[in-house]
């Protein structure tokens, strides 16, 4: 991790060294942060360090994760809008995790996967696996449970965006300060 966190930094890069693959817990290491300040982040250029923390699976109740997250000095923390794949952060519960342990404030964001569709998010219906819409593809044989999609199609993209309903919405909703796109490299798989 300091290899990572010194080659990084020699490159001009905000690094996260994570201790798991499943980005389900908040390394304890190193202590003190890499980068660990007390200011106030408005915006990215102000982030020295980030907290990448996409599965709260290992917290057993949203209290315990906020309280977790903010006894933490994380510039940044990107997260998912949901805890344990359905029920959503509120307002109020993402404005605690935006103040750090050391009374600064920090910036989160929400993971997005805009090219894959997840059979455990809100919006997947069980009739899909039966009888996919034309828009929905094969199943990423490295991500159970996570099927490309043709993201181009105007069902999928009303799904992501364009109402208070739709994934972008209830995590502006939520007041998020950004979204972190995942599968933006989509394209890829079919070119």
């Amino acid at each position: 991790m300091d290899d990572s966190y010194n080659r990084n930094h020699a490159a001009g890069y905000i690094s996260f060294a994570a201790d798991a693959r499943e980005l389900d817990r908040i390394p304890g290491y190193p202590d003190p942060l890499h980068g660990e300040n007390d200011t106030e982040i408005s915006g990215l250029p102000d982030v020295q360090n980030f907290l990448y923390l996409i599965n709260p699976g290992n917290f057993s109740t949203k209290t315990d994760f906020i309280k977790s997250v903010t006894a933490t000095h994380y510039d940044l923390l990107i997260m998912d809008l949901f805890f344990n794949d359905n029920e959503p952060f509120t307002s109020d519960e993402i404005g605690q995790l935006k103040i750090k342990a050391n009374g600064g404030k920090r910036l989160v964001i929400a993971y997005m996967s805009i090219g894959e569709a997840e059979d455990y998010r809100y919006y997947w219906q069980e009739a899909w696996k039966r009888d996919p819409p034309s828009w929905l593809d094969g199943e990423n044989p490295h991500w159970e449970g996570n099927y490309k999609v043709w993201y181009w199609e105007e069902e999928w993209q009303t799904i992501i965006y364009g109402s208070d309903e739709s994934y972008l919405g209830k995590i502006l909703n939520a007041d998020f300060d950004g979204v972190y796109l995942d599968i933006i490299d989509a394209f890829e798989y079919y070119e």
